[in-house]
């Protein structure tokens, strides 16, 4: 059974996207700087990483949502993504077989898509890890998938327990995978510089000695494993 109903699409074309200048103030920033001043919220299930540490990728989101072990709605994106996007696809996790490889990847690479995040198994992991093509996974497999089964491209999806709306800014790095919200992007930029400055500061002062944070002792109290007035 189809998931839209009868003259209705399931591949939207146009999409507001995060501009490229806010990705690239956003991009320079890890995963884990973004995400700590998002909220701590919009990271991706871990399961979802790199098949190479030192692949980062940023863009705004064109998303996916397949039956597991389908790709036919990916290879839909792969037609409709606009240079510098991000594939991202909701692929629940199974890793009963992959839904892309070298062959999907290398078409991508060569439209300019900025890179592919899967929540399912990609196969030819060793090409593609030893590459410089981002590609991000929840898992590897040798099997191929059917193309046979509708699926909805450019339509919020749950990816790895995270909501991704089209044209969110995506990043990923070795840390794994965070989702900003795109009227969100342009706040969260500032605050993720003030973040690298203060992780930097305390990281030289703990290497001049200084090692105990200065708001340790106040957690504690608070948390009750301290009493009032009470030190360590």
């Amino acid at each position: 059974m189809s998931t839209t109903s009868a003259g209705s699409s399931s591949i939207v074309r146009d999409i507001e996207r995060v501009s490229p200048e806010l990705v690239q103030a956003a991009g320079k920033f890890q995963a884990a700087i973004l995400a700590d001043v998002n909220g701590r919220r919009g990271a991706v299930h871990g399961r979802v990483k790199p098949l190479n540490p030192k692949m980062k990728v940023a863009g705004p989101a064109v998303t996916v949502e397949v039956r597991q072990g389908d790709n036919l709605a990916i290879h839909a994106a792969l037609a409709v993504a606009k240079p510098g996007d991000v594939i991202v696809v909701d692929g629940k996790g199974d890793v009963s077989c992959a839904l892309i490889g070298e062959i999907m990847a290398t078409q991508a690479q060569a439209s300019g898509i900025a890179g592919i995040i899967i929540d399912a198994a990609v196969r030819d992991s060793h090409e593609l890890a030893a590459g410089d093509y981002p590609v991000f996974s929840a898992g590897l497999n040798p099997c191929g998938p059917t193309k046979s089964v509708a699926g909805t491209v450019n339509m919020p999806i749950s990816l790895g327990g995270t909501t991704v709306r089209p044209g969110d800014l995506v990043v990923g790095d070795a840390d794994g995978v965070v989702i900003i919200a795109k009227e969100d992007v342009e706040r969260i930029v500032p605050l993720a510089q003030q973040k690298v400055d203060s992780e930097a500061a305390r990281i030289a002062a703990i290497k001049k000695g200084d090692g105990r944070a200065k708001w340790l002792e106040k957690a504690l109290q608070d948390a009750g494993m301290l009493g009032e007035g009470e030190a360590l």
